[in-house]
């Protein structure tokens, strides 16, 4: 691949992943059959559409390359991931006309070369789900981190670059996560309280990645056993208040069978007790933000909700309408919607007011159930942010005002 003599796009690809391992320090690659990533749209990059349309957006922001070559089909399995916009539904989020053709004809362009568009943070929701110890090449904090702690696949958190190359090549560098040693547990959470319900999961997490950061923790203690919803929300707190990939609960995670076994022998470096106390400085953390209790905006689904999420939302809506000053939106894989229309739920979320589909214009006060956007929203939109249940926010949906606290 790297002499080129399976094509200019092949050779670029090859070449900017021997960069990347060498910076790494790999050893070697490794074969990957799933890739997750983002193939660039261009909408924003006029210049480069005019050298070369699609070919020439993906030689320069996928593959690194100045020099614009002709892109062939994707090796293998390929999907894309989040959207910016959803042409769907444009007449609720906005979006010129320009941007949203544009969108659609890089749709046709990569999918016709083998992308999968998924359209979702979530491709483990909408099908994308790899086998126990399978190497994957993978974008998003929250899917990364799923797919090692919770699937057992291998991935490190790549990039638009790497896993463009790696769409082209099959392969991607041998180092961190992909490596059996890399993925033993170095720190451990005692978990001391009930963690039941998912805005627990999300507090838990948020604790978790606040004390670990990097590294990967083993949580212990827990009185109940978590299903995959509560998961997400773990690992993508986790993920955003500090940089955890990877995470193990013994007997409940694929490579924790125990607690010795997670660790592998050795002594875990730090030791933290996670308690009421703790419970309470982090919902604080993620609720300091907010100061009014008027809110006009409720967000669900960061990660995407599961078609569950969707059917709850819908059980406690029904019959209900939305407060004249707010709006809620719930997001969800394009797939998933499809199946909640089928069942009714879109219809009866509708019905109250409210839109199964970015953040509406003139939105200054958020609430929402995920512990990941709560940390980001305050930072990147300047939005005040209200966290909590999913019932407190379908509450502050439904009265305009935030209501909710921490028992």
């Amino acid at each position: 691949m790297l002499d080129g003599r399976e094509g200019p796009a092949v050779q670029k690809a090859m070449d900017l992943l021997v960069r990347y391992g060498e910076a790494l320090d790999a050893e070697r690659l490794v074969d990957t059959h799933n890739v997750c990533g983002a193939m660039t749209f261009g909408g924003t990059r006029a210049d480069l559409m005019q050298r070369g349309g699609f070919h020439a957006v993906f030689s320069e922001l996928n593959l690194d390359s100045p020099e614009v070559v002709e892109i062939p089909p994707a090796r293998v399995y390929t999907c894309q991931l989040e959207h910016g916009l959803s042409l769907e539904t444009a007449h609720i989020t906005g979006g010129s006309p320009e941007a949203m053709q544009a969108q659609r004809q890089a749709e046709i362009f990569f999918g016709a070369r083998g992308v999968h568009m998924l359209a979702t943070c979530t491709p483990y929701l909408a099908g994308n789900v790899p086998l126990l110890g399978e190497h994957c090449a993978w974008m998003e904090s929250s899917a990364v981190v799923y797919c090692n702690a919770v699937l057992g696949a291998r991935t490190n958190t790549e990039g638009t670059e790497s896993t463009g190359a790696a769409s082209l090549t099959g392969k991607i560098p041998y180092w961190g996560y992909h490596i059996p040693a890399c993925r033993r547990a170095t720190h451990l959470v005692e978990v001391e309280i009930e963690v039941d319900s998912v805005m627990d999961w999300g507090l838990l997490g948020y604790y978790v990645g606040e004390m670990v950061q990097e590294a990967v923790p083993a949580i212990k203690g827990l009185k109940s056993r978590p299903d995959p919803i509560k998961l997400k929300h773990l690992g993508a707190a986790a993920a955003s208040s500090g940089g955890v990939e990877m995470y193990h609960i013994p007997g409940v995670t694929p490579e924790a069978p125990s607690l010795e076994a997670t660790l592998g022998g050795n002594q875990p470096l730090a030791i933290w007790r996670y308690g009421r106390a703790e419970r309470r400085i982090a919902y604080e953390n993620l609720n300091s933000s907010a100061v009014s209790r008027e809110v006009d905006f409720i967000m669900l689904g960061c990660p995407h909700c599961t078609l569950e999420q969707v059917w709850r939302v819908a059980q406690l809506l029904e019959r209900k309408r939305l407060h004249g000053n707010t709006q809620l939106w719930l997001f969800v894989a394009r797939a998933l919607k499809e199946v909640a229309d089928r069942s009714g739920y879109t219809r009866t979320i509708e019905a109250a007011g409210a839109h199964v589909l970015t953040v509406p214009q003139g939105a200054k006060v958020v609430a929402t159930d995920s512990a990941k956007q709560a940390h980001y929203l305050p930072a990147m939109l300047g939005m005040q942010t209200w966290f909590g249940s999913t019932e407190d926010c379908i509450a502050a949906a439904t009265t305009g005002r935030w209501s909710g606290g921490l028992e």
